[in-house]
């Protein structure tokens, strides 16, 4: 019996190994903001890298459709969600490892200066995953 449980170990490892590649997982990562003060407002500029998305090939094509919303977290702790919201079609010639996703917003006077964050929450359009990542900057005048 034991050398029978002991085959059937080996026989469920050797065909778990030989399944379906793992499907790669949505990955946001080294994402940074900073702000310029422009005298009645800030301009925000923020980006991050993903990796991991589906790309579809057609005659040498890879595309691959990300869409993606900033939440902002003010000074006071508070969450403005989707205060920029945006779809990308990326092209390449060749198989993508990691694009950038960058993002420009202007932040009026009403705005206090202090510590705040960006949230990007990434989302493959293809297979439905989703990830995040994130980056403080600070509003101050200079």
């Amino acid at each position: 019996m034991k050398y029978f449980l002991s085959l059937f170990s080996i026989y469920l490892l050797i065909f778990a190994g030989c399944g379906k590649e793992d499907e790669a997982q949505l990955e946001a990562y080294n994402a940074e903001a900073f702000a310029y003060d422009l005298g009645e407002s800030w301009e925000v500029n923020a980006t991050t890298r993903v990796k991991g998305f589906f790309q579809k090939e057609e005659n040498g094509t890879f595309t691959a459709l990300l869409s993606y919303d900033i939440d902002l977290v003010t000074v006071a702790g508070d969450t403005i969600k989707s205060l920029v919201s945006r779809t990308e079609d990326k092209m390449k010639n060749e198989k993508m490892s990691d694009v950038d996703l960058e993002t420009q917003f202007d932040l009026d006077s009403t705005y206090a200066e202090g510590n705040y964050k960006v949230i990007f929450i990434v989302k493959d359009m293809n297979t439905e995953q989703t990830a995040k990542s994130s980056a403080e900057f600070v509003l101050e005048e200079e």
